[in-house]
């Protein structure tokens, strides 16, 4: 499970480095894409893999602008020996990482967040919010 959240810098030719406990649970390639609230998300292959199957399984129209920012962004990368990951300048400008930037582990998957703007979403979520989220899922 990606718990926790690390911060690095990305490098001017897009090089970020990965989290050494993310990277064992990612595997050695991995898939980045476009995500919701401007930021980026990894998933492992076999997590990448079920989100393909689900998507499959709904009806063409309904899901085609998903699969087009879903896949159109969609970049398989791989850590290099110092377990950096090459992100191409079209996500890099999504998600507005140009030096500071942290990942987010969220279970079966990773985020990966303007530092800036993932501790302005830190101070947005209230309490409130997750406290009516639980309830929502009974705990």
């Amino acid at each position: 499970m990606l718990t926790g959240q690390y911060d690095y810098t990305i490098d001017d030719k897009g090089r970020l480095n990965f989290p050494a406990k993310f990277r064992e649970e990612m595997g050695p390639i991995f898939t980045v894409t476009r995500w919701l609230d401007g930021c980026l998300v990894a998933f492992p292959q076999q997590e990448w893999n079920r989100l393909d199957e689900l998507i499959a399984g709904k009806s063409l129209v309904k899901s085609r602008n998903l699969k087009r920012v879903l896949y159109a962004s969609a970049a398989q990368v791989q850590p290099d020996k110092q377990g950096r990951i090459l992100l191409p300048g079209h996500l890099r400008t999504h998600a507005n990482l140009d030096k500071d930037v942290t990942i987010v582990g969220v279970g079966s998957y990773a985020e990966i967040w303007d530092t800036a703007a993932w501790r302005k979403l830190e101070q947005d979520i209230h309490d409130d919010d997750l406290a009516a989220a639980m309830e929502e899922m009974g705990l």
